[in-house]
């Protein structure tokens, strides 16, 4: 591109596609630095035990990734883009459909978990709390917390990022983007994690435009974080599951 094609005049059109990477950029950023901060970990450690510092930071991590990821995001959103929360796939149309792909989406992930969870190097990170009894209430505070975080994960790639992009710069722009940043995400977790995050991605992204709700995608993306987690729990010989 020659420098006289060039131009920096603001066009206004672009305001929802320029926010929501930007919203995402910067809240990413705040939420990894807070999240993997040693001065917080020590402080949630403190005064607790090896499983209760693991289980605190867990939630802490959860929590936070809940109100960076989700919350943050669309209430800027909602302030400053000009889209309704149907729009945002916060809808319930195509319920037949969508149950259709959760269901053939389980079908695949589950068995695949089964596998996968048993590697040394899943054991060694999954699931994140490092309990020797998992009770059930335990069970339920890590699935309520993983909900919770993965429902606010969806809501900003799936919903805000995701609309945003593809109304203003195009359905295969608006993917490219939204798989090129959700995939650069998963890098702190290996590079299975990372290059597994771009045909599933693209897989949420497809099924998110065509059912117009990011619904299959929460669901999905939970099915497959706790199964694995629970999974992980079952093959590990140092972890169990206690009615206590």
């Amino acid at each position: 591109m020659t420098q006289e094609a060039l131009s920096f005049n603001w066009n206004p059109d672009s305001l929802p596609s320029v926010v929501s990477i930007m919203m995402l950029t910067v809240c990413f950023v705040a939420f990894w630095f807070l999240s993997e901060s040693e001065n917080i970990h020590q402080q949630i450690g403190a005064r607790r035990d090896r499983i209760a510092a693991t289980i605190a930071k867990v939630i802490y991590q959860k929590s936070l990734g809940a109100l960076l990821l989700g919350i943050t995001p669309f209430l800027v959103a909602v302030a400053f883009l000009p889209y309704s929360i149907t729009e945002y796939g916060l809808g319930f149309q195509n319920t037949g459909t969508s149950m259709a792909w959760i269901c053939g989406i389980a079908a695949l992930v589950i068995p695949l978990n089964i596998r996968a969870a048993q590697r040394p190097d899943n054991l060694d990170y999954y699931p994140m709390m490092r309990a020797e009894k998992w009770t059930w209430r335990l069970v339920l505070l890590n699935t309520i917390a993983t909900i919770t975080y993965l429902f606010s994960y969806e809501l900003l790639f799936r919903g805000i990022l995701l609309t945003a992009c593809v109304t203003t710069l195009g359905v295969w722009p608006g993917i490219a983007i939204n798989i090129a940043l959700y995939s650069t995400t998963h890098l702190p977790k290996g590079p299975a994690e990372t290059i597994g995050a771009i045909p599933f991605g693209l897989l949420m992204c497809y099924i998110t435009l065509t059912t117009g709700t990011i619904w299959v995608a929460v669901v999905a993306h939970v099915i497959l974080s706790l199964s694995n987690d629970y999974l992980a729990v079952y093959y590990n010989p140092n972890m169990q599951f206690s009615r206590k």
